[in-house]
């Protein structure tokens, strides 16, 4: 979760503690909470007889709290080492884990070692186990249990504002981080967490994401990833330069944190500094953990995207997919790098009309995808995978200009997900609708449509803000254009749309 606007970090897309979609305070106006005495903490049991394990597992904890997802799951697989029953430590290394295979495979281990362990641990397990389903009114309802069985629990707070937030509810989520933060003012991953909602959630408050890796800083004065969300804030704030001071000083605090190297890429990416943005790119790809490397590279294909030139770009994505950083890894990490790869290919040849060429990239992802499907094992998984091939093959139809085959691979993605317990669950069903409608000059109804979408993805937006011109609102469809040229964290679409965006503001 990730400045996981700009980065995927493994499987933490499934991850529902700190990070991008958590929620900062509700209360007190410095984004801390109020001096008044605090209750005592009495936070979700970790059950181990090892000390060593439990010395392995709060160090992971202490990682995964800031976002350095690897490190934690190293420690996280130490503790289950030491200790085979370790139920909460396989669960956090499901979700540190790089894969859904090994998600997967780590909840499941976790479920098995339940026996004699806490309520709070079984609620864990109980919650995660609601990712694959789709299942977000079960997974809220289970974290409200947790809260009323904690009350006095920071990371039961925190578990909730991470559900609230997965379903929009962003200013529930701030209500329930500001109660842990009344627990706890000094608490890592519920500053982290705050920093998260203000600078990615709307309404969006850049002074109390500042305010709250500030104070972040002075808890963990020597902590290199409190400097570079730092960074993030001034990104947002359209202060790129001050960005890029922020990612050196991470990076003079800590040489091993590539990921500010890749950071510094994107700032001279989006100022025009595009050799420069290759070289920071080249450092970040070469600092990385394996699974990390083909990721960051994709990043460095972007720079092509930013000066203007997409078959540059997709040359340089397609070669990644045969060459040297996907040597090595496990198969379930490789298919994961490869979908992502294969995703960032088909964006961009749809968005440029290369046609032929999308409908090939999208038949290999299908595939990978099935086979990722198959190694985990889950069906509900595998459903999850057969309605994402068909919201893509309904975009291919709708470029196309085929719109009856892109309704009705619309509709069949919609009939699988329509039993989802998620009131989001139909998002990209309408931003299929969209599209449709948008590629015919309906705009009107496109923005109805797009509305209805997932408007934290940018390129979306950028479509909305296309239908909302089109229809002739003008004032409405300025706006969010700048919205989009001001968004200022990197990704294929926004690559794609930045310079466009730019062009039609008003």
């Amino acid at each position: 979760m990730k400045p996981c606007k700009d980065l995927a970090f493994g499987f933490t897309a499934l991850v529902f503690l700190a990070g991008c979609q958590a929620g900062p305070d509700g209360g007190a106006s410095d984004g801390t909470a109020s001096t008044s005495e605090a209750p005592e903490v009495v936070e979700i049991p970790v059950t181990t007889d090892s000390e060593a394990a439990l010395e392995a597992f709060r160090a992971g904890q202490q990682a995964m709290d800031v976002g350095r997802y690897q490190l934690a799951n190293q420690r996280f697989e130490n503790a289950t080492a030491t200790d085979p029953g370790f139920a909460y430590a396989y669960l956090n290394t499901a979700h540190t884990s790089a894969s859904a295979q090994e998600f997967n495979d780590n909840l499941q281990l976790a479920a098995r070692n339940l026996e004699g362990k806490s309520v709070g641990e079984r609620l864990l397990v109980e919650i995660s186990a609601t990712y694959f389903a789709n299942d977000a009114e079960e997974r809220i309802i289970l974290a409200r249990k947790m809260v009323q069985e904690y009350p006095n629990s920071p990371r039961a707070w925190l578990t909730l504002a991470g559900t609230q937030s997965g379903l929009n509810q962003h200013e529930a989520a701030r209500e329930s981080l500001s109660r842990a933060l009344a627990l706890d003012r000094d608490h890592l991953a519920v500053h982290f967490a705050v920093w998260g909602s203000y600078l990615f959630n709307g309404p969006k408050n850049f002074d109390r994401a500042e305010q709250a890796m500030r104070r972040a800083i002075e808890i963990a004065p020597g902590e290199a990833k409190a400097y570079e969300n730092l960074g993030d804030v001034y990104r947002a704030m359209k202060q790129l330069e001050r960005a890029r001071e922020a990612y050196t000083q991470a990076i003079e605090i800590d040489s091993t944190l590539s990921v500010a190297s890749l950071k510094k890429g994107h700032i001279n990416s989006f100022l025009g500094n595009f050799d420069e943005a290759r070289a920071d790119y080249d450092v970040g790809v070469s600092g990385a953990v394996e699974q990390n490397r083909i990721t960051y590279a994709n990043y460095r294909a972007f720079t092509h995207l930013h000066a203007g030139d997409p078959r540059a770009a997709l040359d340089e994505l397609g070669q990644l997919l045969t060459g040297e950083q996907l040597a090595g890894l496990p198969e379930s990490q490789a298919s994961g790098a490869k979908i992502f790869t294969l995703t960032n290919l088909a964006t961009i040849a749809l968005h440029h009309q290369l046609l032929d060429e999308a409908e090939s990239i999208l038949a290999q992802r299908a595939r990978v995808m099935r086979a990722n499907a198959e190694q985990v094992g889950h069906t509900e998984f595998s459903r999850q995978q057969e309605a994402n091939i068909l919201l893509w093959e309904s975009q291919l139809a709708a470029r196309r200009g085929d719109y009856a085959a892109a309704r009705r691979k619309a509709e069949e993605h919609r009939t699988i997900l329509e039993n989802d317990h998620n009131p989001r669950r139909f998002e990209g069903y309408h931003g299929l609708l969209g599209l449709v409608e948008l590629l015919q000059g309906r705009y009107s109804e496109s923005a109805e449509h797009f509305g209805k979408s997932d408007l934290n993805k940018i390129y979306v937006k950028y479509h909305l803000a296309l239908a909302e011109e089109g229809a002739g609102h003008l004032d409405k469809a300025n706006q969010m254009f700048r919205e989009v040229a001001e968004w200022n964290f990197n990704s294929v679409g926004f690559a794609l749309v930045r310079q466009d965006a730019l062009r039609r503001m008003r």
